[in-house]
């Protein structure tokens, strides 16, 4: 991996992430939507899907505005 330098921002918001990840209520998962980041709610534990395999929009309680992707390397 590449050594990448981040300047004090760049730290400090990966460093905020870090936190939430530790204080995040297992209630909420994270989807990604075609680059929107959807805070999803689970049910009983459990990830709301479709009939055909998707997860129901309707679950979903915010989205952030942080850019992202779902696609694999």
């Amino acid at each position: 991996m590449a050594e990448i330098v981040l300047n004090l921002q760049e730290r400090q918001a990966i460093k905020a992430l870090k936190i939430a990840a530790r204080n995040w209520p297992k209630s909420l998962w994270l989807f990604s939507a075609s680059g929107t980041l959807c805070v999803m709610k689970k049910v009983d534990g459990k990830r709301m899907e479709t009939r055909d395999g998707g997860f129901d929009q309707d679950y979903i309680a915010d989205e952030i505005g942080i850019e992202n992707d779902g696609g694999d390397w």
